[in-house]
This record gives C-alpha cells, structure tokens and sequence, in this order.
C-alpha cells in the first residue's frame, strides 16, 4: 500500500463518492439485474452503472476507476463484456492504520 497514492487517488470528488458508493452499493445501485444475470454486488458494481449514477462521460469513469485500481483501493472482475469493480477492503484497512499510527 503506497499511502501517497491513495491520498492521491482519493483527493479527487468524484472518486472519493465513488468508493462510498461502492461501499453499500445496494443503497446506490439497483441489484435486480445482477440477480437476473445470476451475480450480485459480492463481484462488484459494473462501469456502466457508476457511469449511469455520477452523469460523467464512460471514458472519465472508467479512468477515474483505474486510478482508484492502481492506489489498490479497487479490484475488478470482468465477466463478459463487462467490468466490475469493488472495494479492497484489505487495502482500506491498511490506509486507515498508517492514517491513525503515522499520521
């Protein structure tokens, strides 16, 4: 875990709304077409649908994601077509111990 990358990674708005989305994204995201497709939000939220709910150009999401990926904030899972991405909780938690031991 690179802490300067993540302060990086999440110094930027919509970045940082996108991981409290991602955080209980049943409260953001609809789940229903996930259940019709036999998955749910355990494999994450698709691009397509964070790019619905920010209003922000598919292009600027996706780059946006792949910032937040490369801090390891994010891991992704393409099924298909699509990409999904979640939360790195293991990452997150190790931030939040150098934020609350160094800082």
């Amino acid at each position: 875990m690179d802490p300067l990358a993540v302060h990086k990674a999440l110094a930027n708005p919509a970045r940082l709304q996108f991981m409290q989305w991602l955080k209980d994204p049943a409260k953001h995201f609809d789940e229903d077409s996930y259940r019709q497709q036999g998955l749910g939000f355990h494999i994450g939220v698709c691009v397509g649908d964070i790019q619905k709910r920010a209003g922000l150009a598919q292009s600027v999401v996706s780059g946006y994601l792949q910032t937040l990926k490369d801090a390891g904030l994010l891991t992704s899972e393409r099924i298909g077509k699509w990409t999904y991405y979640r939360r790195n909780e293991t990452v997150i938690a190790e931030f939040a111990a150098h934020v609350r031991d160094e800082l």
